[in-house]
Parts: C-alpha cells; structure tokens; sequence
C-alpha cells in the first residue's frame, strides 16, 4: 500500500515534539515525510530538509507558500496530511487555512487558543469532511486502551471517584536556578502560549485521559493555581476539583516545579466493584484493584488482550512500549481514517477532543480568576 504523503509545519532542528512525530510516523509505517515549512527561519529550515533528505523544492518559506504549490501538484503526489507541531499560538491560523485547502491535519494540542477558535475548527472539518487527529499521545498506550475496554465492559461497577495527576519539574531550575531566566521561554507568554501554562500545557492531558478512558465528561470544576513567582504570569502549579454529577467527584493534579519529577502520569478509576490505576512512566502495567479478590496486573500484547492487537499493540509480549510506540498508535488510526478504511472510535483523538480541552483550560483559569468558585466546563 503506497504511503500517505506528509508535510510538517515546525519540528525543525532540535525540536522534541516534531522528532517525536517523524519517528512516530516511521514506526506506523504508513507515511512518507514529503516536505514543509520547519522553521520560521529559511535557512535553519533548508538545512533541516538536506538533513532529512527532503527535496530542496518542498522546503517552503511560508504556509501559505506550501498550500499554494502543494494544491497545484496532481493526486498522488501532493502531500494530503499536514502535521502542524508549533508554538501554541499559530495552531489555529495554520490549522484553518490548511484545512480549507483541503489538507487533512495531525496537529499538536492544546488545538487553539481560545474555545471560539476550537469551535469553528470543529464545523470547518465536518464541512470539508477531512480527518483531524489531535495527539493527545497518552491515548496511544496500550494499557490505557485496555483501561478504556474494561471500564466500558462494566468491570468496575459504579465509578465513584476519579484521580489524575501530572508532575513535571522541567521549569524548576530554570525559574530558580543560578541563571534564573523567564524572557524567552514561549512556554511561559500568554501571546504563544494561551491563557495558561500548566493546566494548558500538561493539565490538559489529564483531563483528556479522564474523558477518554471513562467515558464521562467533566462537568464543572473548581481551581487553585499558582504562578509560584511574581513576575511569572501563567500558572505552573494547580489542583482541579471536578464534578461529574451529584455523587461522582474527583480531582486532577498538576505541576511543572516538582523538581525531581519527570513525566509522573497517574490515573486511578475507583468503581463500586473494582478499581483501575495506571502510571506513564511504567506504562505496560494496568493495576486492576478489588476488595475480594488479589489484584491482577494487566500487560500487553498477551492473549487475553489479542482484541486490541490491531489498535494498541506494536511489539510482541515482554517488550517495552514507549511514548513513540503511543504515538505510532495515533498515527496508525489516522491512516485508516485518511484512506476510508475502517477504525475503532478512540484509535486518534478528534477536533472535539480539541474543543473540550480548550473548554477546561478556559474554565479552570476562569474558576481560579474569580476567586475558586464552580464554574462549567
């Protein structure tokens, strides 16, 4: 089967996320990395392209440079899907103009900046009729996958409470350390960055994890967040009460200033009959918790998981699955998504997925603005 040709808007040199998405799209197997706009600099992007091998003439200075010749070029040799992994701020320009010139996109999150910009984006790909994959990358694991499967079989019960948690302590030694420094870090300016830097940022993530692994949506919520330092102005630590409905509660955690922390994901699921809990950092394990029975430990790729082989499996059992493998994953449903083919909900998170991000960034800076009060999401 001929590969889905792909182009790539930033993710030049040096870039993590835009390496994270190339690899991951060579692990999947279904795209071929074409051409694009890498970097805002031409020549750091031209010699990005030469390092990639990419032909020098699908190196383009603009956007709308690359939608102009790319339009032009017959089926089968243009690029159909646009992977747009930049700053935050220019998400939603790009997203819209390469979505009304037909591109399918693979974009990075949070989708927009604002939730009127998540909105629109919404209608305009059921207008065209074009697949948007949001990499919401925690998603892809196998074990959240199995997590998701359990939970809608029933196996828990009635879900009862709800925790998730995100540390990281990237920042700490930026913001306190000998050359302690703030300018310069996109991160941290509300113009690049939006309304929020951790909820936005990893919070986000949690949140999604919750809806996607549940099923449920956040109601509203209540926030706590800090700036830990004066002269910062977006959050970088904060506590998220949620309600789901009158009895169902639970609370998200997160923060980029525990020092020490690296990517610490936690999810617990605790249900009337059985309770779930799952940890990114040892993500082939999926704890599965009864007052009856002894805990069982859930691992992929075994048989008893041979149902989500296609949809979450990579490597065969008793070999490590990392977050390209995750990301491969969402990559994979893409592809089937592009060509029409069959796949299961929740193989790739969608521009709604994308809406209701923006919904809770928007909420929880707005509960803590006006002073810890609910607020819907």
């Amino acid at each position: 089967m001929k590969k889905i040709k792909m182009g790539m808007i930033g993710g030049g040199i040096g870039a993590f996320i835009g390496d994270a998405h190339r690899r991951a799209s060579r692990i999947c197997n279904d795209f071929e990395l074409v051409g694009g706009v890498f970097d805002v600099d031409y020549e750091k992007s031209k010699l990005f392209a030469k390092n990639e091998e990419i032909a020098p003439e699908r190196c383009y200075k603009s956007v709308d440079e690359l939608i102009k010749t790319e339009s032009a070029m017959p089926a089968g040799e243009k690029m159909e899907v646009i992977a747009i992994v930049t700053p935050n701020a220019l998400h939603f320009p790009f997203a819209k103009s390469l979505l009304n010139a037909g591109f399918h996109l693979v974009c990075e999150k949070p989708m927009t900046m604002t939730v009127e910009e998540a909105e629109e984006l919404e209608l305009l790909v059921a207008k065209k009729n074009l697949t948007f994959s949001l990499t919401h990358t925690y998603t892809g694991y196998p074990m959240i996958r199995q997590m998701r499967d359990i939970i809608a079989k029933g196996v828990l019960g009635t879900i009862q409470r709800i925790d998730a948690q995100y540390y990281q302590g990237w920042i700490n030694s930026i913001i306190h350390g000998t050359e302690s420094r703030i300018t310069g870090i996109w991160r941290l300016d509300p113009e690049h960055a939006g309304a929020s830097s951790c909820m936005g940022d990893i919070g986000v993530h949690a949140f999604n994890l919750i809806e996607y692994t549940t099923g449920l949506e956040i109601k509203e919520v209540l926030s706590d967040l800090s700036s830990v330092k004066e002269d910062i102005k977006l959050d970088l630590d904060g506590t998220v009460l949620l309600r789901f409905s009158k009895y169902l509660k639970g609370v998200i955690r997160a923060s980029q200033v525990c020092g020490g922390e690296e990517n610490c994901i936690t999810l617990s699921v605790y249900g009337s009959k059985a309770s779930l809990k799952w940890g990114q950092e040892n993500p082939n394990y999926l704890y599965l918790l009864s007052d009856s029975e002894p805990t069982k430990i859930y691992k992929p790729a075994h048989g008893y998981n041979d149902q989500l082989a296609e949809a979450g499996h990579t490597m065969p059992a008793g070999h490590p699955e990392g977050i390209y493998e995750a990301l491969a994953n969402i990559y994979k449903g893409t592809a089937k998504s592009i060509r029409g083919e069959k796949f299961t909900p929740g193989e790739f998170p969608t521009v709604h997925d994308g809406v209701r991000g923006m919904k809770f960034i928007h909420s929880v800076v707005k509960s803590n603005k006006e002073g810890n009060v609910w607020v819907k999401v």
